[in-house]
């Protein structure tokens, strides 16, 4: 292994800085769980064995698209086969993996997340649970791809959840956003038969929201800032 430390250094603070988000969040436990962002050939992901809501970034290494590693001194995940499975098929900017009490427990009983929520179509809409295989295998990498196609988040049978997008901070918000339906499906389980969202309702939300530019952001202008 190499101690190059000084390379991707804003990336490996910025995956240290997601993780410690994450477990103030709820959606990391100890060790459980992996975070990494890709900068060209370059991957900044998660040591093994690191507490990830205490994460610094020296317990971030640094691989290669082979899994080489190429930067840090500690051993990269366990999950390293699905995160570099995600970068080839999907071409993705960051990829979070997180064992979130919500989500792992739908893990169990559904084969998928209905589309509950309008809020789900930024994820693909309906979310696949990926069948379960042992942590750290091919198997499992090669279930979570295929449960992501065409969808920026899959969740794991009896494991946990994935979500991937261009950024880091994208890839974050996907994994609030999925715990928080999973939350929201369960609630509304314990009472009835929760209703989804057909076709020709998801249609229109997306034709509304490129209509009306929704989820965009509007930078406060500086002359207003402090005043919110």
């Amino acid at each position: 292994m190499t101690d190059s430390s000084s390379e991707l250094e804003p990336e490996r603070a910025a995956v240290a800085d997601a993780c410690r988000r994450l477990g103030a969040e709820g959606l990391l436990i100890g060790t459980a769980g992996n975070v990494s962002v890709r900068v060209e050939d370059r991957v900044a992901i998660t040591a093994t064995g690191a507490v990830l809501a205490e994460l610094t970034a020296d317990q971030v290494t640094l691989v290669d698209l082979d899994g080489k590693v190429v930067g840090g001194s500690l051993q990269p995940t366990s999950e390293l086969d699905l995160h570099l499975g995600v970068y080839r098929r999907y071409g993705s900017g960051a990829i979070v993996h997180t064992h979130a009490p919500m989500a792992t427990a739908l893990s169990l009983v559904l084969d998928e997340l209905p589309c509950i929520h309008y809020q789900l179509l930024t994820l693909g809409g309906t979310v696949r649970v990926a069948p379960y295989a042992t942590f750290g295998t091919p198997e499992l990498a090669e279930s979570v791809l295929d449960a992501l196609e065409g969808r920026s988040a899959a969740i794991m049978a009896n494991h946990g959840a994935v979500t991937h997008a261009p950024t880091l901070d994208k890839a974050v918000e996907h994994a609030l956003l999925l715990e928080w339906a999973c939350g929201v499906y369960q609630h509304a389980a314990a009472l009835g038969r929760p209703r989804a969202l057909d076709e020709r309702q998801q249609l229109a939300v997306i034709e509304a929201a490129i209509a009306r530019n929704y989820g965009t952001t509007h930078p406060v202008p500086p002359e207003q800032e402090g005043t919110r």
